[in-house]
């Protein structure tokens, strides 16, 4: 069990960079601070700088973890850590709940990535790493599968033959877990109720963007599935597609397995409609008169809306639509486009209110107040992986989130899937 005062590394190996955050529960109340926070990738680790070049995913994630280690050394922050929380993207049906890592937790993981190749891969070398770094202390593994868990087994099935998808786990896993869990917790505080009792349209629109629908506090539907592809428009990948669509390019296009993923996975969504991934540039070019960049925006806008209006016949009731991430708490212009259609569903934004939050470091209530709550809520995944590993380790959950906010200065979030 650890002490009243804890510090916790939290890590996030992404598929091109490795992410960190350092938080201290000072107090008895477990109020968590925020002493350090970066990022490591190929531009700033010693493999670049050096022109080394490695053959393994094991070799590129150490170089990132003893640029990590060099950057906490240098201000003391790698002394008299108490843990380190690991970001899983997939945990499968195996891993529901947070879970110290020992040899057969990692290779479990490791297991896993035929579900998740380019994301637990990575993820796994940096666990390896870390663990033979900092020895000594728990490392404990938190996924963004596991507050998906709570999905219905008609949410979560697939309508294919039930022995091949009980043989190759072939479900609705979801992601976003940590970000969805959090923002939930923060949202039900500020709309004054239970957080066992809220109903939420959680919109965490980013590069990966999802929607979920929380009912008393419990996941019941989301938009990603088996894997991180499948929903939303996103930034590079495709989201909803028909399936005949993949066999259809393989025959037709003499494209292979692995072309059509990649297209799916890396060239389509934003890029694939316009040319470019990031909203900011569509943007841009859609106020220069871009009509291609217009019906990007519009195409992305239009499945996010019809997300909201079909997990509103997923909930009991609606105490408010969320929008987090990096697009949903910076762009009022995608959130007036995704609501302001659905008047008559009875949502209102107030257009100053909207346009005032814009990157807000607190929760932000943006409708007009004549029908359900529209609020904007900055997420904190590295503050809610640390909160899951001070409670696993019989810290307690640290109670000290007033308006979702972490003491301190930094980096706030973990890049979803």
């Amino acid at each position: 069990m650890l002490d009243m005062a804890a510090r916790v590394l939290v890590v996030n190996r992404g598929s091109s960079s490795l992410k960190y955050s350092v938080l201290h529960s000072p107090s008895p109340d477990g109020s968590l601070r925020r002493l350090a926070a970066g990022s490591v990738d190929a531009h700033s680790a010693k493999a670049e700088r050096t022109s080394l070049r490695f053959e393994s995913e094991a070799d590129y994630t150490a170089d990132y973890v003893r640029s990590m280690r060099d950057e906490l050394e240098a201000d003391g922050h790698l002394d008299g850590l108490d843990a380190v929380g690991h970001r899983i993207v997939h945990g499968g049906a195996a891993f529901t709940e947070p879970v110290v890592i020992d040899d057969a937790v990692e290779q479990r993981i490791a297991d896993l990535s035929s579900l998740a190749p380019l994301h637990n891969p990575p993820a796994v070398a940096a666990l390896r790493a870390l663990r033979a770094l900092l020895p000594a202390i728990p490392h404990v593994a938190v996924f963004d599968t596991a507050f998906h868990a709570t999905l219905p087994a008609r949410a979560y099935t697939y309508a294919i033959p039930a022995d091949l998808a009980t043989q190759h786990g072939l479900r609705r896993y979801g992601f976003h877990g940590p970000s969805v869990k959090y923002v939930a917790r923060v949202a039900a505080e500020t709309l004054g109720m239970p957080a066992d009792e809220v109903n939420l349209i959680v919109c965490h629109i980013g590069n990966g963007a999802s929607v979920t629908a929380v009912a008393r506090g419990a996941s019941v539907d989301t938009s990603m599935g088996f894997t991180p592809l499948e929903g939303l428009v996103m930034g590079t990948r495709c989201g909803d597609l028909d399936p005949a669509i993949a066999g259809h390019l393989m025959r037709n296009a003499n494209l292979a397995t692995e072309e059509v993923d990649d297209i799916l996975e890396s060239r389509s969504g934003l890029l694939g409609l316009c040319g470019d991934s990031d909203v900011r540039e569509v943007r841009r070019r859609v106020a220069a008169g871009d009509e291609t960049a217009r019906l990007a925006l519009d195409v992305y806008a239009y499945r996010l809306r019809k997300y909201i209006g079909a997990y509103l016949a997923v909930l009991p009731s609606l105490d408010a639509v969320v929008f987090t991430g990096g697009v949903g708490e910076h762009d009022a212009a995608l959130r007036a486009d995704v609501m302001d259609p659905l008047r008559h569903l009875s949502f209102s934004l107030d257009a100053a209110l909207n346009a005032d939050a814009v990157g807000p470091t607190e929760p932000v209530r943006i409708d007009a107040g004549t029908g359900p709550e529209v609020l904007v809520v900055p997420t904190d995944e590295a503050a809610e992986i640390a909160t899951q590993v001070l409670g696993l380790l019989g810290h307690g959950r640290p109670s000290g989130l007033e308006n979702g906010r972490v003491q301190g200065r930094g980096w706030r979030g973990l890049e979803g899937p």
